[in-house]
């Protein structure tokens, strides 16, 4: 250094502060003129340049928000002012503005005789560091919120295994003030005899970074020690090094209690077992009775429009049938008597889709060629969509054959095709494409998997106005829907979805917003003989009784006197019953009998199964109708094995006299 050079010139200093990394400005005169400003208090304030300019002139939008008058004081006061995470507006050289979280000091600068000269500003840009503090602050309360909303207590850890943290149903369970576990003293909770095997199986996680799991008793606000079961889990860095623990604790005093009852006496054991349980019993009744209301709730606002829109369609006509053959006007009777067939043919096609959506609606597969199905369905569809939509049909030729329901196939196609159209209110393109695909085993939810293989894939894609991700969420939902009251049941996505489930496949849905929507069904591919198809017998003439003997157990009033009405009109000698042990003693009564027509479902503790089974157990060769409302009381395979018959409701009368004349004529 040379001799008489201080250790830094003016030149250094100003070097220093211009490469500084915090914003810099120094101010001289009560009018606060720029002297110096760095890179950084440029970038911080949107401005080129402002040496020589006061700063209500260089920054205008400063002054309405004080900060002129704060510059005013301390440079009158001779005393510095900080600013903490103040917000700031500036306006930029291109005319917008910006708000940033700014820390800054005004620091005053003084001559010799300590009189203020100018002000040296000194600030740093802590927006996304405030942001972030917020967000923290955010997710922190969304983690308070989620953990105490459930019923378990739960608790977290830092990597030492000092507990910071319990959710509510913590102090709730135990009773104990807020914060006086946190640390170690949660131990002071647990039994006296658990504590130190507590600790033990604790420690040994900490060190090892196994899961923690145990069992021990827990002090209960009441006074009473109940056991719980503790479990815990760490959570890792990128780096695998243990950065929190998190656990819970679950009441499983019920099933301690269970225990010790399978330890005692089997008198006291049967005793206990049934009185406990009752108890469950009465628990998971009211369990399931909650389920079952939240699940009605949604089903009821889907069903009760269009059933009583249905029923009045019934009632309605019947009612003026009824005027009709009063006032002698008999042939205006038929017109009304088609529309209460229509309102209760459209109730059946509702309860079918019910059944689709649970996946028991009776199938009746075959081999399907998709290709050939689709073009049958083409001038259909195109009456269906309308001219502002164009249909386009992009078949595989060699497409492979699944083996599936042909009516229930088409009928889905014919949903989503509705369902493009609806999302095409200004016309678009609507495609239909088939594919074959190959997949492995894939996780079609939380219990379901589809099964690996080769699969058949037919899409419905529409330009239409796509989905948001929420609703594609829900789109399978019974009576989910986004159309407005009264035009939409919510069952088409749903009967769509039971239906490819129900017959080994899948459906998906891909949509964008503004892009379209495409709905796959994916079907099992079929290998059996081409030649392979439904039996189509021709359908017969009702002729007249010979006399048989006809047994009809049926505990519904009104589906028991119409088919009792309909036989005997044949000739039939018919006996009826409202329950099952009424049935066993009819047959048992009468001689020799030539049919039991029975609903499975009766009431008196006998199901017209077992009642067929013990009727047949005299009566060897004794012919049997089953007439069911549900499709999983019985399997068509298993009932055909036996040679009993099987009919779903709702069913035409002409279709159940048929099914009788041909079992009775049967060998």
């Amino acid at each position: 250094m040379a001799p008489g050079r201080s250790r830094f010139d003016l030149d250094d200093i100003e070097r220093l502060f211009r490469d500084a990394p915090a914003a810099v400005a120094w101010l001289v005169g009560p009018r606060h003129e720029y002297r110096f400003a760095n890179d950084a208090y440029l970038r911080l304030v949107g401005r080129h340049r402002l040496v020589g300019a006061a700063v209500a002139d260089a920054l205008p939008e400063l002054v309405p928000q004080g900060f002129i008058e704060v510059l005013d004081r301390v440079y009158a006061s001779g005393q510095a002012h900080v600013g903490n995470e103040v917000a700031v507006r500036f306006r930029r050289s291109d005319g917008t503005e910006q708000q940033r979280v700014v820390d800054f000091v005004f620091q005053p600068v003084r001559d010799d005789r300590q009189h203020a000269t100018g002000i040296f500003i000194q600030a740093t840009d802590v927006t996304q560091r405030v942001a972030a503090q917020a967000a923290l602050r955010e997710s922190e309360s969304k983690f308070r919120a989620i953990t105490n909303s459930v019923d378990q207590m739960i608790w977290s850890t830092l990597p030492d295994g000092y507990h910071d943290y319990y959710n509510d149903r913590w102090y709730e369970y135990t009773g104990v003030p807020y914060g006086s576990t946190d640390g170690a003293d949660w131990n002071g909770v647990f039994h006296p005899e658990d504590q130190k095997r507590a600790w033990t199986v604790w420690r040994h996680s900490l060190a090892t970074g196994e899961p923690y799991h145990i069992e021990y008793r827990l002090r209960h606000r009441s006074g009473a020690y109940r056991w719980v079961l503790g479990r815990a889990q760490p959570m890792r860095d990128e780096l695998g090094r243990i950065v929190r623990w998190f656990g819970t604790c679950t009441d499983i005093q019920d099933i301690i209690d269970a225990r010790e009852v399978l330890s005692r006496s089997r008198e006291e054991l049967e005793r206990r077992v049934e009185l406990r349980t009752q108890q469950l019993l009465q628990a998971e009744e009211q369990l399931r009775q909650a389920h079952k209301m939240e699940a009605i709730g949604q089903l009821t606002g889907g069903i009760a429009h269009d059933f009583n829109n249905m029923l009045q369609g019934i009632v309605g006509a019947l009612e003026v049938i009824r005027k009709l053959e009063a006032a002698g006007r008999t042939t205006s009777i038929p017109r009304f008597v088609d529309m209460a067939m229509n309102s209760a043919q459209r109730a059946a096609a509702m309860t079918h889709r019910l059944l689709a959506f649970a996946r028991q609606q009776p199938l009746a597969p075959q081999r399907v060629e998709l290709p050939a199905l689709l073009q049958s369905l083409r001038d259909l569809l195109r009456r269906t969509t309308g001219e502002s939509i164009t249909l386009a049909m992009e078949l595989a030729p060699d497409t492979w054959p699944t083996k599936c329901d042909p009516n229930q196939l088409e009928s889905a196609i014919l949903n989503l095709t509705i369902n493009a159209r609806d999302a095409m209110p200004d016309g678009g393109c609507l495609t239909l494409r088939t594919a074959n695909v190959e997949l492995p085993a894939t996780q079609v939810g939380p219990d379901e998997f589809l099964e690996p293989g080769d699969y058949v894939k037919v899409t419905v894609a529409d330009s239409g106005t796509g989905m948001p991700q929420d609703v594609i969420a829900r789109a399978f939902d019974p009576f989910f829907t986004t159309k407005p009251i009264g035009q939409g049941t919510g069952l088409g996505l749903s009967m769509v979805y039971g239906f490819a489930r129900q017959s080994g496949g899948f459906a998906t849905i891909e949509s964008r917003m503004g892009e379209g929507t495409g709905v796959s069904l994916l079907l099992p591919r079929h290998h059996g003989d081409a030649a392979e198809g439904p039996l189509v017998r021709p359908v017969t003439e009702l002729g007249r009784a010979r006399g048989e003997v006809i047994v009809v157990v049926e505990d519904d009033e009104v589906v028991r006197t119409l088919a009792v009405e309909a036989l005997r009109g044949l000739g039939y000698d018919v006996h009826a019953a409202p329950t099952g042990p009424e049935g066993a003693r009819l047959l048992n009564e009468l001689g020799p009998v030539d049919l039991l027509l029975s609903d499975i479902g009766l009431p008196g503790g006998l199901s017209g199964k077992q009642l067929a089974d013990a009727a047949r157990a005299s009566r060897p060769r004794l012919k049997v109708i089953l007439i069911t409302g549900y499709a999983q009381e019985a399997l068509d395979a298993d009932l055909l094995a036996q040679r009993i018959e099987l009919l779903r409701k709702p069913v035409l009368i002409d279709v159940l006299l048929r099914k009788v004349q041909d079992v009775l004529k049967a060998e």
